[in-house]
């Protein structure tokens, strides 16, 4: 009866004992395919290296002709004659355009008579004076007698004087008249056309003003506004590069405004660069881009491998392993690492979001 009753709980404890075993089995078996199937997270790595790294502010502004004037006569007067076009170079003293000078050169004239019949006074004048002078020796005229032809003389030379200095004046107006390049460059519009009456006193010109307007495009300016937070690092002198599109320039700041914009609340820098070829168009949107610090030889990363801002992970014998980092300078696209990394590491740049320390990683070739 005994043996019958052992015989019992040996086949009911099999029973309940196999299936466990098989389906602690199945459980392992399971895990490891899971973990088969799961395998090693690809990643993307970097080398660590020693380079240059520079911090940089990017501010953007329009590109504008380094020089650009108005040619404007000085004295009023009626167009006669432009004789450029828009677009077209010029060279310094090149003739642009020229008002009308008939009335200019008959006031010459008129200005010319009259010079020459003061002329003629203050000699007549001057020659009476010297036989008073000797009469005035010998005491034959009385001193009241003298002084007046003294003072006549006197006049006759203010006059003459006078009469030479509207002739000076004529001239100037008849030069002025005639407008020239003051320096090589571009005509930018004209402002102007043949019969026009121009008066520059009474603003009597085109909305640009002036007759013709010229430009320099072989030097560019550009002006950014400058946050207060920025402004402390631009100085006057200090190198910036200009971008505009696939064109670029190096220049250098050549003002800083000291007081800042009363509505915007921002400092209005002004760069100049060359312009060699003219590859910086005048008038298009450009970025300067100002270099404020600089590191040499410096281990960077670039930023995609940095977590938080606080750590990186680096690949160990085929696992991502966690490294606090300390941070320097940053650009764009790179930053400095000032501890936490070595030369030669290869660091996480891609694929390092999610990771945990040990995770087994295949670097993606």
């Amino acid at each position: 009866m005994f043996k019958k009753i052992s015989l019992i709980c040996l086949i009911v404890a099999i029973a309940l004992f196999v299936p466990a075993a098989c389906k602690k089995a199945e459980t392992a078996a399971g895990t490891a395919a899971v973990n088969e199937s799961v395998g090693s997270m690809p990643v993307t790595v970097e080398t660590v290296a020693r380079q240059r790294i520079s911090e940089k502010l990017i501010y953007t502004g329009v590109v504008e002709a380094g020089r650009k004037i108005n040619i404007t006569p000085e004295n009023g007067g009626k167009v006669a004659r432009i004789l450029v076009e828009e677009g077209q170079s010029v060279q310094k003293g090149q003739l642009l355009a020229e008002l009308d000078t008939a009335s200019i050169r008959l006031q010459l004239q008129q200005a010319e008579a009259g010079a020459a019949v003061a002329e003629a006074n203050a000699k007549n004048a001057t020659r009476n004076k010297e036989r008073m002078d000797r009469l005035v020796a010998e005491k034959a005229v009385s001193d009241t007698q003298y002084e007046q032809v003294k003072l006549a003389a006197e006049a006759a030379q203010a006059q003459a004087a006078q009469a030479q200095a509207a002739v000076d004046l004529t001239r100037h107006a008849l030069d002025q008249a005639v407008m020239v390049a003051p320096w090589s460059g571009i005509i930018a519009s004209k402002n102007a056309e043949v019969g026009d009456v121009i008066n520059p006193m009474m603003g009597g010109m085109g909305a640009a003003g002036g007759v013709v307007t010229l430009v320099d495009y072989n030097r560019v300016k550009i002006v950014v506004e400058i946050t207060q937070n920025d402004i402390a690092r631009i100085s006057r002198g200090q190198k910036a590069v200009i971008k505009a599109g696939s064109a670029e320039a190096t220049g250098a700041v050549t003002v800083v405004n000291l007081a800042a914009d009363a509505l915007s609340k921002k400092f209005q820098v002004e760069i100049m660069a060359d312009n060699p070829g003219m590859v910086l168009r005048p008038g298009t949107f450009g970025s300067v881009i100002f270099e404020v610090n600089s590191h040499d030889n410096a281990l960077a990363v670039n930023q995609k491998a940095v977590l938080s801002d606080a750590f990186v992970y680096v690949v160990e014998n085929g696992k991502a392993v966690k490294r606090p980092v300390v941070l320097g300078l940053k650009n764009t696209t790179m930053i400095e690492v000032i501890e936490g990394l070595k030369e030669g590491e290869q660091v996480i740049i891609e694929g390092n979001y999610g990771l945990v320390e040990g995770s087994p990683v295949e670097i993606k070739r």
